[in-house]
């Protein structure tokens, strides 16, 4: 489906308007203004309200002067369309449910989007022309809950943004926004909003998504822009990302840098007119017009921005600036359209190689607050194995008894250790695996550094656990032994909501023993996540292990045989991850005797190419922290290496 506004976009460098608050407060408005009239003409739904407020005044929610006085609202999109925006943004930065509930209006949301649509649609063509098309971006706020605090479930907040993002298709708007974020997953629920009211209203338009970094250096919950961006780049139809509001253009600085180096789409920047400062009690903003023009042509020039405007403080004037630096400017950098061709394919945008990532790109995972990268430097990426029912005593004691803060401790002592990853079961005969599992994440949230990988068979539990980690997570795992219905299920989520995925090399025929058997089946996770649209660095091949304690004949070579399969992989699919549960290998073995199996084995597995293990990190030890003796016997374990003695 062809897009002008992505033509466009791809052309040039476009700019955006500037603040609507501001200038609504700028226009002398009354209380009768943000009154309902119960005498004019309403569809059901809002007559109804009218009828229920009974001429109240609803002052301050400025969302309402989209029914009540169009007029001024047209007003404001028209000054920024005579100052040069290519981009308006609607009316509707608290549309959302429990933001108008706090004014008794929150069945209002869709209508309030679709008013605010129509009347930037209105502007929007009055200006445009075949040389200068006007564009409108339906844009809903962060609202005033935080869902990573529990201030607001998951579900309500995608259902009401559904609305809003419904109304605003409807109304004409050209892409949608989610803007001022400070919460990620508020941000992963307005995706997922967004993405199901365009295929609830069978349109295909862009999405664009900015984030709120504090003075602080980090997003209000302490989100690092890595780790946002991380998250973004999970989600396809997001074709922009960016900032907006907090601070000026000076303090955005470092996060632009940042994002011209790593993002792999276009970059949007709405800074404030410089930092607030209070003078009689108001905040008032000092950058000037020229300023903020010098800062977003040099953004451009440096950074490769792509979508330039102003957020608090800044006018028609400052906009106008803004389009006499920059606008129409062709843009410097390639790098940031890779994501772009892969979403929109019909788009003629030049580059050598869209499968391929920038050179900077985040390959790797993020939580709330910080990214992991899946490439380590001096190690491999370390899974911590203790936070899981199925391997640990003590968390499952604990799991019992429901101590959430011991939970959380025992998270927070492997993080100490060096996990770059948690791996978290909850599977626990006789509980709700599927509530504690929303339970104890909702801890880990918030307050472990690291990503987390989800460790669930029951598709429930990995939604529910989707719904509630921010950031990148790790789905472990999906196999075809019950066929492709549940692989294909768990893959639908992660595409959903954004995560990489762990896949076990088990069919129909149950868990594969032969190098080449692991292999194959490999082949066949591979093309089901690409099918979905996982790259292939979001996807872990586990190639299993048998234990070598059984002294059972049919498994001894077992080991060689997956760490073949490693290898095999490394060569033909070198951008596939691989993973294994090493401690697998040594069950039924003593303490003392598993730690030194394990670590060998983890060593040999690593040499051929393993990228990243389930272990607990304290436990392995390096081959030169055993003694030489033990280290061959392991080998030779490892390597079903026997000298027989002769008849």
């Amino acid at each position: 489906m062809k897009s002008m506004l992505l033509d466009c976009l791809a052309e040039r460098v476009l700019v955006y308007d500037g603040a609507m608050g501001t200038q609504l407060q700028a226009a002398g408005l009354s209380p009768e203004d943000f009154t309902l009239d119960s005498d004019r003409e309403w569809n059901a739904i809002i007559a109804n309200t009218a009828a229920r407020l009974g001429g109240v005044s609803l002052d301050g929610c400025n969302e309402l002067l989209c029914l009540t006085r169009p007029d001024i609202v047209g007003g404001v999109h028209a000054s920024y369309l005579e100052a040069g925006a290519d981009l308006i943004e609607t009316n509707a930065f608290g549309t959302i449910s429990y933001v108008l509930g706090e004014y008794d209006i929150p069945e209002l949301v869709f209508d309030l989007a679709f008013a605010s649509a129509q009347i930037a649609r209105q502007q929007a063509d009055k200006f445009s022309t075949s040389a200068k098309p006007r564009f409108v971006v339906g844009g809903i706020g962060p609202g005033t809950r935080l869902v990573s605090l529990g201030q607001a479930a998951f579900t309500d907040v995608e259902s009401s943004f559904f609305d809003g993002f419904r109304g605003m298709i409807e109304g004409g708007a050209d892409a949608l926004l989610v803007e001022t974020t400070q919460d990620l997953l508020m941000v992963k629920a307005s995706i997922v909003a967004a993405e199901r009211a365009l295929a609830s209203c069978e349109k295909r338009l862009p999405i664009f998504v900015q984030v709120t970094m504090e003075q602080t250096g980090t997003m209000l919950l302490g989100s690092e822009i890595g780790a946002a961006l991380n998250m973004i780049e999970a989600f396809p139809s997001v074709v922009a990302f960016g900032l907006n509001c907090a601070t000026g253009p000076v303090e955005m600085a470092q996060h632009v840098r940042f994002l011209g180096q790593n993002s792999t789409r276009p970059i949007a920047v709405q800074p404030n007119a410089g930092l607030p400062i209070m003078e009689k009690g108001h905040a008032v903003y000092k950058l000037s017009p020229e300023e903020l023009g010098q800062h977003h042509l040099e953004f451009v020039e440096k950074y490769g921005v792509a979508l330039c405007g102003g957020c608090c403080g800044t006018t028609p004037a400052h906009i106008k600036a803004v389009a006499d630096a920059v606008g129409g400017h062709k843009h410097t950098s390639d790098a940031h359209w890779i994501k772009v061709r892969q979403q929109f394919p019909g788009f003629d945008f030049s580059v050598a190689n869209p499968e391929l990532p920038t050179p900077n790109s985040l390959v790797g995972i993020s939580s709330l607050y910080q990214f992991q990268p899946y490439e380590q430097d001096t190690s491999f990426l370390i899974v911590g194995e203790k936070t899981n029912a199925n391997g640990s005593k003590a968390f499952r004691e604990m799991l019992a008894a429901e101590n959430w803060e011991g939970l959380t401790e025992l998270a927070r002592e492997l993080e100490g250790e060096g996990s770059h990853v948690l791996d978290v079961c909850t599977a626990y005969v006789g509980r709700n695996e599927e509530k504690d599992m929303r339970t104890l994440l909702s801890y880990y949230n918030r307050h472990i550094q690291v990503p987390l990988m989800i460790d669930s068979t029951e598709v429930n539990v990995i939604e529910a656990a989707l719904q509630t980690v921010a950031g990148k997570p790790i789905v472990n795992s999906i196999n075809f032994e019950d066929g492709e219905d549940r692989t294909r299920k768990v893959l639908g989520l992660c595409r959903k909501y954004g995560a990489a995925v762990v896949g076990l090399t088990i069919d129909e025929k149950g868990m594969a023993k032969s190098a080449d058997e692991k292999f194959a089946i490999a082949e066949r996770l591979i093309a089901r996540t690409r099918e979905f649209g996982l790259p292939d660095h979001d996807l872990f091949i586990d190639c299993l292990t048998f234990t070598l304690g059984s002294g059972d004949e049919e498994f001894r070579a077992s080991a060689i045989a997956t760490i073949d399969a490693i290898a095999m992989l490394k060569q033909h699919y070198p951008r596939v991850n691989t993973v294994l549960g090493v401690s697998n290998v040594s069950f039924g073995l003593k303490p003392a005797l598993r730690q030194v199996l394990n670590s060998t084995f983890l060593h040999f597995a690593r040499e051929a190419g393993l990228t990243s293990a389930i272990v607990h990190a304290s436990k392995i030890l390096p081959e030169n922290k055993i003694e030489a003796d033990v280290w061959k016997l392991a080998s030779d374990l490892v390597y079903d290496r026997r000298v027989f003695a002769e008849a």
